[in-house]
Parts: C-alpha cells; sequence; structure tokens
C-alpha cells in the first residue's frame, strides 16, 4: 500500500525487452534509497512495481505486458522524470489516501492554468470511471494524491500547490499528455457492497 505522497522525483534510464514484455531501470533521483531490498515494492508514477535489481543510484522492474498496455509505462520516452514512493510502513503517517498502486485507467490533461500560486489542472477520463470520482474526493494521479476540486461527466480539476509541482513530475507535466489514475479505493467498496442486498 501507498499514500499518494510522492518521496521523490527519478528518472526512466533504459526500457529493455525482456522475453516479450520489458524491464525497466529506473534512476533513484531524490527517492531516499537506504535499506532497499529485493522484492520491495516501489509505485512509479502511481504503479506498484517489484524491485529485481538495484545498485547505489537505480532500480530495475520487470513489467508485464498488461501493465505496459494499460499505463503510460509503456510509451514514456527515455529520461522521461518519475514519480517515485517506497511502500509505506505500519504505523507510518497516512498524509494523503490510501493507494494501492493498481492503476484503474488513463486520463487525458487537456487545460492548464494558474490560480494564485496554485496550478490548476484539467482531465479527461472516461464515464466508466468518472462515476468513482467525486467533489473533495481523492484521486491519484501518476502516484499523485489530489483532492478533486470540481467534476462533470467528462472529466475533473485538481489545483495543485506550489511544493508539489516543486518537488513531483507534474513540473515537466503538459497539456495533451496522458496519465495513470488510480480512483479511491473507498468507491470501488461501496460500489461492490451496494451489489448485494442486506439480509
Amino acid at each position: 500500500m501507498f499514500t499518494g505522497l510522492v518521496e521523490g522525483v527519478g528518472r526512466l534510464r533504459a526500457r529493455e525487452p525482456r522475453g516479450g514484455d520489458a524491464r525497466l531501470v529506473i534512476e533513484a533521483g531524490s527517492l531516499s534509497f537506504d535499506a532497499v531490498q529485493l522484492g520491495e515494492s516501489i509505485a512509479v508514477n502511481g504503479c506498484c512495481l517489484t524491485v529485481v535489481a538495484f545498485d547505489a543510484t537505480s532500480f530495475a522492474v520487470d513489467v508485464s505486458n498488461e501493465t505496459l498496455a494499460l499505463t503510460t509505462l509503456g510509451q514514456l520516452p527515455i529520461g522521461a522524470p518519475l514519480n517515485l514512493e517506497r511502500a509505506m510502513r505500519p504505523g507510518d503517517r497516512l498524509g494523503g489516501h490510501l493507494v494501492s498502486g493498481h492503476v484503474d485507467g488513463l486520463a487525458t490533461a487537456v487545460q492548464r492554468w494558474h490560480d494564485a500560486r496554485a496550478v490548476r489542472w484539467r482531465f479527461e477520463l472516461d464515464r466508466a470511471l468518472l462515476r468513482y470520482v467525486a467533489y473533495k474526493g481523492s484521486v491519484c494521479v501518476d502516484g499523485v494524491s489530489l483532492t478533486v476540486n470540481a467534476a462533470d461527466d467528462r472529466g475533473f480539476e485538481v489545483a495543485l500547490i506550489p511544493h508539489t509541482i516543486e518537488h513531483t513530475a507534474f513540473h515537466a507535466l503538459e497539456v495533451g499528455a496522458r496519465v495513470n489514475i488510480e480512483i479511491d479505493l473507498l468507491a470501488r467498496y461501496v460500489e461492490r457492497l451496494g451489489q448485494f442486498p442486506s439480509s
């Protein structure tokens, strides 16, 4: 599990074909890398991935064809900045919201504008996922826990404060880019509970 609070920004160093899928090599960048272990989980732009190799400054992850097809990881250019977060430990503060690292779909950044010191972003998202995005609820965009400032039948808006922009890959995001989206876990479970009548 993760919190959606990015701990560091790294970069995609390499995408290596491996037996039909791929291995990504990721520069850890500003991510605190002490006591990293083989097999631990790191969220990369919101995707929970397993460390299969590492050195002092980078780590490698194997990525399945499904992940390559359903997330942005298969299309990002070499050198692209990446939001990184190590899995939470028992007793950690939960400053964002509970994030599984299982991407639900992709959204498109369609508009960006300044709102005082913040930057507002609008994303278009498929209606099948929009039903889970609620005003003042939480959404995870490229691994960043954000509060929804507006939502309609075509998309949603978020506001990023200067600290978030400076310490995440949002500083490099451009209009037209695709981003990974994970909806709030609570919305998923509420819908599932509603499918069963109470006894």
